[in-house]
C-alpha cells in the first residue's frame, strides 16, 4: 500500500492531560497504543500538560473524547476506532474494530 504523505502529515493527534492529577502514565500509554496501530497514518502526537482534572484528545483539530463530557476514560479499542473514524476511516482494526450493526 503505498502512503499519501501529504495526507499523513496533517494526521495530528494531542492529548490533553492533568498533571495535578497525575494522569501522565495513563497518556503515555494511550500515545503507544496509537502510535503502533496508526504507525503509517499518525504524522505527529502531542502530550500536553494542564490542570483542573482535564483528560482530552483531539485528532485534527476535532475533539475526540474529553474526560468531563463522558464521566469517565475511553477503553483503548474505543479509543482506536474514534481516531481511526477521524484520521483513516478506511483502516481496519482487525479484531478490536467495532461489530457491524444491521
Amino acid at each position: 500500500m503505498e502512503l499519501n504523505t501529504q495526507a499523513v502529515k496533517k494526521n495530528k493527534i494531542e492529548i490533553h492531560y492533568c498533571k495535578q492529577c497525575r494522569w501522565l502514565m495513563r497518556s503515555s500509554w494511550m500515545a503507544q497504543e496509537l502510535l503502533t496501530t496508526f504507525d503509517q497514518e499518525i504524522y505527529e502526537l502531542t502530550l500536553k500538560p494542564g490542570t483542573g482534572g482535564v483528560f482530552e484528545i483531539i485528532a485534527n483539530d476535532q475533539l475526540v473524547w474529553s474526560r468531563k463530557r463522558e464521566n469517565r476514560f475511553p477503553e483503548i479499542t474505543e479509543l482506536k476506532q474514534l481516531i481511526r473514524d477521524v484520521i483513516a476511516p478506511e483502516k481496519s482494526l482487525g479484531h478490536a474494530d467495532r461489530k457491524k450493526q444491521n
